[in-house]
């Protein structure tokens, strides 16, 4: 083991800083995220999350909710930072999500959060950018008032060809 990466191993076993730094915003995966305080009351909003998962069922499943915190960690060494996301999650069970086949678009219930959840970080790196709006509608469907459509989100600075 080379000197540099003992140095290194040495600093993360330590634990991280009793310190830690917050933002308003984070650059990741190529996608701009802001917190939702920040956006509250503009026109733009980065703060939307999904976290592609899995369960103990080897089902796949995609987590959801908004950004509330962009934490650094430090590591007693500059060059071991972590950059987490603190949000609160979505309920993904069946009473939380659906999938919507007239339009292909998947559903989540905003008004469902994981109960009891410990863990509301997530490595900033895991995370997509969505986009959530409420489903079209031709006609006034009290069932749909809570449930959000789930659209992904173009990388910035790409563009594709047809």
């Amino acid at each position: 083991m080379r000197r540099s990466d003992a140095k290194s191993l040495s600093s993360l076993s330590l634990g991280p800083e009793r310190k830690i730094k917050c933002y308003e915003g984070y650059f990741v995966n190529g996608y701009v995220f802001h917190t939702e305080e920040y956006e509250h009351g503009r026109k733009t909003y980065n703060n939307d999350v999904c976290v592609k998962g899995s369960t103990s069922s080897e089902l796949e499943v995609d987590y959801y909710d908004r950004l509330e915190k962009v934490v650094e960690l430090q590591y007693h060494n500059e060059q071991n930072r972590v950059f987490l996301f603190k949000c609160y999650w979505y309920d993904t069970t069946n009473r939380g999500i659906r999938f919507d086949t007239h339009y292909g678009l998947v559903e989540i219930n905003s008004e469902a959060r994981l109960r009891n959840v410990n863990d509301v970080f997530v490595f900033a790196k895991q995370c997509q950018q969505v986009y959530y709006t409420h489903t079209p509608s031709f006609r006034k469907d009290k069932s749909r008032v809570d449930w959000l459509s789930v659209l992904k989100t173009k990388l910035k600075g790409r563009v594709e060809l047809v």
